[in-house]
């Protein structure tokens, strides 16, 4: 599958990029923009764009692009993660919409030239950071032939929905998901980008009602949840798009119901981007991306595909079946064996999120210290009004009784980061 199809900034110069409620801006008003801010970047190869404005990340990243600059995306913004990625990657220029909105109202738009320029395929254009397994955050870098080839896959999927419209997202812009959404699919499709971000109920209903159909909505699980219980009549987008999280079957039916539109779950990883997809209320199974491979391997499943720079390793463990069809069975490192039995932090929570009445869980592994080694159940559950023994009563008809929890910690909000995720770190500190 070639990806010297794609073109940044494809289309005609009125093409609409970014909406704002009472403001539009098109192709060529942002290229000019973009252009002019490229010619003064301060020196160093690195930004860190910490922009929460979607328009002003969209062009800070692309006047970066320009100027032949790396996009740093940090996994967290405390104090201490950027200092430590400034560090690695000196020097490095901070900016946020504070920096932005001043360098736009001190430059001159460039008219430039005609013709958009197009960054070479080998070219660095970001680097995102995941915590491994000591909480080192390690980095992954992406090319511009990386994200072509991923973006390519990712335009098929969703013009087969929506051939043109304007991306609504309630996730950050800095995350690899957002990434491939909010940045990439207008910088090399047919969308435009509203810079809003709705976390609400109430806030998102008022968006897809101003918007101009279509709306494809770009999401998470954590964020549906909120808005499918609010029991709003919502403007139908022509799709949403939920990662980052797992997906149970009968969240994506109620949010397919809610909405009146098709649910896509797409699956990837920072390492991989976005590499599958499938409509979860209606398929099990995850539908590969042509021209890609799953390999098998101990660590997990590598991953081979024209557009990476080699095989890159999956931490999930799969069950291929036919040439593009697979299950996900779980991390290696959450593989819980007790008794000579197996089982999958993954699989407990979901039979835990499909107990009527619990609105959030997550399941971790606890060694206690001493010879025996005991390995305990720990699940932390968000389920006002059901009490634990029917939480309990509830799991014994799915799961074996020694992965039963052996304790259930109750919270009335799970700690979960901007995209829905946990740490496990998280976790064990509401322990202590």
């Amino acid at each position: 599958m070639a990806t010297d199809a794609l073109t940044l900034l494809p289309g005609p110069g009125t093409r609409v990029l970014l909406r704002r409620e009472q403001w539009l801006l098109d192709r060529d008003g942002f290229l000019a923009q973009a252009r002019a801010m490229a010619r003064s970047w301060p020196e160093g190869r690195y930004v860190i764009n910490l922009c929460d404005d979607r328009g002003h990340f969209l062009l800070g990243f692309t006047s970066a692009l320009l100027a032949g600059r790396t996009t740093l995306l940090p996994q967290a913004r405390t104090p201490r993660v950027l200092r430590e990625i400034a560090q690695r990657h000196a020097p490095a220029t901070v900016i946020d919409d504070d920096w932005m909105e001043e360098r736009l109202q001190l430059q001159e738009p460039d008219a430039g030239e005609e013709a958009v320029p197009q960054p070479m395929p080998g070219q660095a254009v970001a680097i995102g950071f995941t915590s491994g397994s000591t909480g080192e955050p390690k980095a992954s870098a992406k090319t511009w032939a990386n994200f072509l080839g991923s973006t390519q896959r990712n335009l098929e999927v969703l013009r087969r929905y929506a051939p043109v419209g304007t991306i609504l997202a309630t996730v950050p812009t800095q995350h690899m998901y957002g990434i491939e959404t909010c940045v990439l699919l207008p910088l090399l499709g047919p969308y435009a980008v509203a810079c809003e971000r709705p976390m609400f109920p109430q806030d998102l209903a008022a968006s897809l009602a101003r918007l101009p159909q279509p709306v494809v909505l770009v999401t998470t699980p954590v964020h549906l949840r909120s808005f499918v219980d609010a029991g709003l009549v919502y403007r139908p987008p022509a799709v949403i798009i939920s990662a980052t999280a797992p997906l149970t079957r009968d969240l994506a039916i109620a949010a397919e119901d809610t909405f009146g539109a098709p649910l896509l779950e797409v699956f990837g990883s920072t390492e991989t981007c976005i590499i599958a997809h499938r409509r979860t209320a209606r398929d099990e199974r995850w539908t590969l991306y042509p021209g890609l491979g799953l390999q098998p391997v101990a660590e997990g499943t590598q991953v081979h595909a024209p557009y990476l720079d080699g095989p890159v390793l999956l931490h999930d463990h799969v069950e291929i079946s036919g040439e593009r069809s697979f299950q996900v069975r779980g991390r290696a490192q959450d593989m819980v064996e007790i008794g000579g039995k197996r089982c999958t932090l993954g699989e407990i929570t979901t039979r835990l999120l499909a107990i009527p009445g619990v609105k959030d869980s997550a399941v971790l592994q606890a060694i206690e210290s001493g010879p025996l080694g005991v390995q305990r159940i720990i699940a932390f559950v968000v389920a006002p009004g059901v009490d634990d023994a029917a939480i309990l009563a509830a799991l014994r008809e799915s799961l074996d009784p020694v992965f039963l929890p052996r304790k259930l910690v109750r919270l009335e909000k799970l700690p979960r980061n901007e995209t829905g995720k946990l740490q496990r770190s998280a976790l064990l500190d509401l322990l202590h």
